[in-house]
């Protein structure tokens, strides 16, 4: 998901950056062919200009059930997509939806060069065979500031209460709260968020960015998900939910594993990604594959389960996306009435995060796939600031204090990454 600049944005012979999900093996010959940047204020369905978009570009996203074949003539797309919300982004320069289209380029040919067809004016020179590194500016390194939270522990501990008297009230079984916290960054940050999109257990890990000119964009995103939101191949859709974190140490493991209170959210969010999925699905093809397996991400284990379900006929990336977008795991059960609850309470809008990013596009097999992760564990910068979130989920035996502390030990990494 990686761009660095809004014209040109995967660079010939540049093997260091590349959207999540695509192919190592195109890295040296894609490029940025077209891209939608939409904000709410637009107006519209995010999730059917996406989809229009998509399709005008030659991805058949119409029927995603059918495992389409994919045109030589596109690659694939990376695409950026925020949660709907009704408190303001903290960072309002970023789009709610972008979508990256990448052509692919054969050695000898100029980016957009067709055989037998001369290439559109504007474009570079014909590139060498084999490709030749890629050498990237010089930029100014970034640097951080002190961070300001959106609220005060307390603050984050009394939305942990509110979400229990709601669960005690019936208005919902459990509820994702999200915080953030925001600093001053000057310089290029580029090298920051690849050290953020690195980070171990970053199956989504990724940089984008947009707006301004050239090597000097408006707004960055780098993503370093270790979350499933959907992947879809051969017809055959699949989501991973990840519910409850301790320290990645021996004692975290033993102690996740052990914990009662844990697993039981963790179920609550497996069972809603099961009614997600069935929306879509075929009947009687649900299935929870794997349950409360744990896996490492960062400093960090992490309970993860696999559901997947062949999807009905003609369900199209709209229909799909419109099921599982937002995820469950970052809102909570029943979903629309978690949504509300905690948009009651978090101070600031959740941006770019805690929604999806990934790839739609060319598979092994020259089919469409898609791999689209949540947003968790991500960072934007705009405007003279850097942000980030996290948060957990909330159920009736949820300690605040505890709470609290866990975001933190989500955030942590990333400042790290970021602080060089």
């Amino acid at each position: 998901m990686s761009t660095l600049g809004p014209v040109v944005g995967y660079r010939p012979g540049s093997v260091d950056l590349h959207p999540p999900g695509s192919a190592i093996s195109c890295a040296p010959h894609v490029w940025e062919r077209s891209r939608l940047e939409w904000h709410s204020r637009d107006g519209g369905d995010p999730l059917s200009i996406l989809a229009a978009f998509l399709a005008d570009a030659g991805l058949p996203v119409s029927d995603v059930s059918a495992s389409p074949r994919v045109t030589d003539t596109v690659c694939g797309a990376a695409v950026l997509l925020a949660p709907p919300s009704a408190v303001a982004s903290p960072a309002p320069g970023v789009p709610d939806l972008v979508a990256v289209v990448y052509g692919h380029t054969r050695p000898g040919e100029r980016p957009g060069e067709q055989p037998g067809r001369p290439a559109p004016a504007g474009l570079p020179p014909a590139l060498p065979s084999p490709l030749g590194p890629w050498t990237p500016p010089s930029p100014s390194p970034s640097r951080v500031g002190a961070w300001t939270p959106s609220w005060s522990p307390a603050e984050h501990a009394a939305a942990v209460g509110a979400v229990r008297d709601a669960i005690a009230r019936g208005d919902v079984y459990q509820a994702n709260v999200v915080g953030h916290a925001s600093a001053p960054i000057s310089g290029d940050p580029r090298e920051a968020l690849r050290r953020v999109a690195a980070l171990p257990g970053a199956r989504y890990g990724g940089v984008l960015s947009g707006g301004g000119t050239g090597d000097a964009p408006a707004w960055w995103v780098a993503c370093a998900s270790p979350e499933t939101l959907v992947e879809v191949a051969g017809g055959r859709a699949v989501t991973r939910p990840i519910k409850g974190t301790r320290p990645a140490t021996a004692e975290g493991r033993a102690e996740l594993l052990a914990s009662a209170k844990e697993r039981a959210e963790h179920v609550m969010i497996v069972d809603l990604e099961r009614n997600d999925l069935g929306r879509v699905a075929r009947t009687g093809t649900v299935r929870v594959e794997e349950l409360f397996a744990i896996r490492r991400w960062s400093r960090l284990w992490q309970a993860e389960s696999t559901v997947s379900a062949q999807l009905a006929a003609g369900v199209g990336l709209a229909r799909l996306l419109g099921a599982v977008w937002p995820g469950g795991s970052v809102t909570g059960a029943p979903k629309l009435a978690a949504i509300d609850v905690v948009s009651a309470l978090e101070p600031v809008g959740r941006g770019p995060s805690m929604g999806t990013a990934g790839w739609i596009g060319h598979g092994p097999d020259g089919r469409l796939r898609i791999d689209l992760g949540l947003t968790i564990r991500t960072v934007a910068v705009a405007d003279g600031l850097v942000h980030v979130w996290a948060g957990g989920g909330i159920v009736w035996d949820s300690d605040p204090a505890a709470e609290v502390a866990e975001a933190a030990a989500k955030t942590a990494p990333i400042k790290a990454a970021l602080a060089g």
